[in-house]
């Protein structure tokens, strides 16, 4: 299901979309063409943005196809059996990877990958004569994802090369952070003037980027950069559009039952099928061994497990422990991997559990392909209002904010997670973050949030985190060898 646009450019045919859309996720051939005539009707105009949506399905996406972001935190471990990927995963998790490091040059490639698609839309679509309507929701939505693409390069790799062309020059030097987020909060300001509302989508086109997606990204780029004014103006904005809300059980907000649903703000949908319409990034951390539900990699931490506050119930939402039942299904896990792994003094350091939130209903390994990643979710938004009115001296529409997400949390057990009460602005800080980490488990944040709240040197320093270098993720060797002299590496790498 491909189409081609110069030798590089790959266009697939399907739109990351509800697993039930199948006419989006699966479209018939459309033969050989060429630069010169795609897109050139309205028709081309919305496979060539499909295309782009197809990007975010593609495994290297996720960070080069394993969730290195939340195996480099506190919140997990590399996961599967002792040995299994021990060196291409396995220095990620104490920080000896290196320039050369498995998976990094795949996430680079996907990425300005999904940002080539992106500008075939934002240069050819312009041209074509078709409903004016569409053609801007097509331009605002390869501009969202756009956005979405350099946010993922710019934070992983700092100042990177800036290409919004189809024919760029042959050698592009990397462009200072700062123009990368000008780029960014561009593409984000059009997608927000152009997109609609989630509810203004029909059944058909669930999945496309909205205005409170594009608002939610630029809040997160703003908090990013600790511009909390910027950030609690398009946080609180999502919020008083009314078109979410938290599910009332925590487990569907990354469940199946979720998808889609109130309080998914931007997502990646999939269906239940290896290949072509599927998505490996579940599949990746699925149950290892009996389920046979994936390869098992990204296993939750002591440390994640011992910092829930009592009878917290998304302890048992994040985290699968062997001896469970999940979906009428017994977890036996994996008969390679120790149970328990201990220290050389005998301390408890590891135990064999799985990723609860990628968990998909099924028995083999082919459904675990159907589940939907959720980039985007409104607990997140309401959290990041939080944290920018704490910032911006405004606790008390902060603790509405905060104690929304704990009042989910709790599920009606009033005995458990009290509201938090408190005002001062330290304190405050370091609640929101560690609600932050409890909410968000196991979902590729915890380890943004740690470095940009420069707490990643003093978390992370015992897992092998050395300040002024591990911020940032090495340039690709590869992509230093081909760029003739263009790339320079990141300071100490």
């Amino acid at each position: 299901m491909k189409t081609k646009i110069t030798s590089a450019l790959l266009l697939t045919a399907f739109l990351i979309l509800t697993t039930g859309c199948e006419d989006f996720l699966q479209k018939d051939p459309q033969g050989e063409l060429t630069q010169e005539a795609f897109p050139v009707s309205e028709s081309d105009a919305l496979l060539a943005t499909n295309a782009v949506y197809a990007s975010i399905r593609n495994w290297s996406y996720h960070s080069g196809g394993f969730p290195i972001m939340d195996i480099m935190s506190d919140d997990a471990h590399k996961g599967s059996n002792p040995n299994d990927g021990l060196p291409t995963i396995g220095p990620f998790d104490n920080y000896t990877y290196t320039t050369t490091q498995d998976g990094l040059d795949r996430w680079w490639s996907s990425l300005y990958e999904g940002i080539k698609r992106a500008n075939v839309v934002l240069e050819k679509v312009p041209s074509i004569n078709m409903d004016a309507e569409l053609r801007d929701r097509c331009l605002a939505e390869a501009s969202f994802l756009r956005g979405l693409f350099y946010f993922d390069l710019v934070r992983a790799f700092g100042g990177v090369p800036k290409v919004i062309s189809t024919t760029p020059p042959t050698k592009v030097p990397r462009s200072p952070a700062s123009e990368i987020y000008d780029l960014i909060i561009s593409d984000l300001e059009y997608a927000v003037l152009n997109l609609p509302e989630k509810s203004a989508y029909g059944p058909d086109d669930l999945g496309r980027a909205t205005k409170g997606a594009a608002k939610s990204l630029l809040a997160k780029v703003y908090i990013f950069n600790k511009d909390f004014v910027n950030a609690e103006k398009y946080a609180v904005e999502v919020i008083l559009s009314d078109e979410y809300e938290l599910e009332a059980v925590f487990a569907d907000a990354n469940g199946k039952n979720g998808e889609h649903g109130v309080e998914s703000v931007f997502e990646v949908g999939a269906m239940e099928v290896d290949g072509a319409g599927g998505n490996q990034y579940a599949n990746t951390q699925g149950v290892r061994g009996s389920p046979n539900r994936g390869w098992g990699f990204n296993r939750p931490s002591l440390d994640l497990r011992e910092s829930f506050e009592a009878g917290d119930p998304r302890l048992e939402g994040t985290i699968i422990d062997l001896g469970e039942t999940l979906d009428g299904v017994l977890i036996i896990g994996d008969g390679t991997t120790p149970d328990q792994t201990l220290d050389e003094n005998d301390n408890l350091i590891e135990v064999e559990c799985y990723n609860q939130k990628v968990w998909y209903p099924g028995n083999n390994t082919t459904t675990q392909w159907g589940h939907n990643r959720r980039l985007i979710r409104y607990a997140d938004v309401l959290l990041m209002a939080a944290e920018a009115l704490n910032e911006n001296d405004n606790p008390d529409d902060a603790l509405l904010y905060l104690n929304e997400v704990r009042n989910r949390a709790r599920e009606g057990n009033t005995a458990i997670l009290p509201d938090i009460t408190e005002t001062g602005k330290s304190a405050l800080r370091e609640i929101i973050l560690e609600e932050r980490r409890h909410e968000l488990a196991m979902e590729g944040h915890r380890f943004w949030d740690l470095v940009r709240t420069n707490k990643a040197a003093s978390v992370l320093g015992p897992l092998g985190f050395v300040e002024g270098k591990h911020e940032l993720l090495p340039i690709p060797q590869n992509e230093i060898d081909i760029s003739q002299g263009s790339l320079e590496q990141n300071p100490n790498w």
